[in-house]
Order: structure tokens, then sequence, then C-alpha cells
């Protein structure tokens, strides 16, 4: 493995780890107030890192070139905004 893709890989687990913690910090927060935009909210984060761990798998595991793992994983990401941006509209609301 070349030095990017030790990178890719361990920026991968970083985004991993972060956003698992985001996510699980507002699921938790949307059972302690059961504020539906906490829950959007945490589904938002959700998909977002599953966008990064899906294209890191395809790319290091499946063999996916590097631009369709980035392809993956930005349309995951901008998923991933689109829903917290309604998770903030939702308070709004």
């Amino acid at each position: 493995m070349t030095w990017t893709g030790t990178a890719i890989v361990a920026v991968k687990t970083a985004i991993l780890l972060l956003g698992s913690g985001i996510t699980y910090i507002a699921y938790r927060a949307y059972r302690r107030t059961g504020t539906p935009s906490l829950r959007v909210l945490g589904i938002g984060f959700g998909v977002i890192t599953f966008g990064a761990l899906l294209a890191g798998i395809a790319h290091q595991i499946l063999s996916v070139s590097l631009e369709k793992g980035v392809l993956i994983n930005s349309i995951l990401v901008a998923i991933g905004l689109a829903i917290v941006l309604y998770s903030l509209y939702l308070e709004r609301g």
C-alpha cells in the first residue's frame, strides 16, 4: 500500500470514529428529549459516516477505482447534508 493509501485509511477511520460519535450523541439526545429534529440530525450524520465507510471499503477491499469511491462518498455526503439541513428546518417549524 502506498502512503496515500495508508493516509486514506487513516482519514476514513477518523471520519468513522468522529461520525459515529456525533451520530450516537444525537441519538442519545433524541432519546432523552424526544425531539424529532435530533433524530433526523442523527440520521443525517449517520448517512455521511456510512458514505465515508462505504467509499473506503469499495476502494480498499473491492478494488473500486478511487474516482468511483470519491463519487460514492460525495453522493452520500450530499444526501447526509440534505438530511442535516432538513433537521435544522424541523427545529424552526
